[in-house]
């Protein structure tokens, strides 16, 4: 499944199809207001610093129709979260996957093929076991 949605620090297009380019696929939906999404960031912030992005293409997408008034930009700079952001029109792309809450962390194979859905209460060690099926 391939969408395009805006990238919040450059407000240009993303297409996940071009950027994945063959890569396997590790969705984040949050928000900024969320407590466990905040968690769930914390967690993928690190693992995003060890990941092989040729072995990986890792894709956070804030759900602006579950959001409210907040300066993106400026949450992410305040948290030190430098990952990729991209911006949902609504809640089009998280509602296309079936999303019921945030975090929701989705897995997709190289052939953009949904693989594992993780809603808000997954540990980032179940996602792991998920990403090893994934990543050889």
């Amino acid at each position: 499944m391939s969408f395009t949605l805006r990238e919040v620090n450059s407000n240009n297009p993303y297409n996940l199809q071009e950027e994945a380019a063959g890569r396997p696929v590790m969705l984040t939906f949050w928000t900024s207001w969320c407590p466990d999404s905040n968690r769930d960031l914390q967690e993928k912030m690190r693992l995003y610093k060890h990941a092989d992005a040729s072995k990986l293409c890792f894709v956070t997408i804030n759900v602006t129709g579950r959001e409210g008034t907040i300066d993106l930009q400026g949450f992410l700079e305040k948290q030190g979260f430098d990952f990729l952001v991209l911006k949902d029109e609504g809640t089009r792309v998280y509602d296309s996957f079936g999303c019921l809450g945030v975090p929701t962390t989705i897995l997709l194979n190289e052939r953009l093929e949904l693989v594992h859905s993780y809603g808000e209460q997954a540990k980032l060690t179940e996602i792991m076991d998920g990403l090893t099926d994934l990543i050889k």
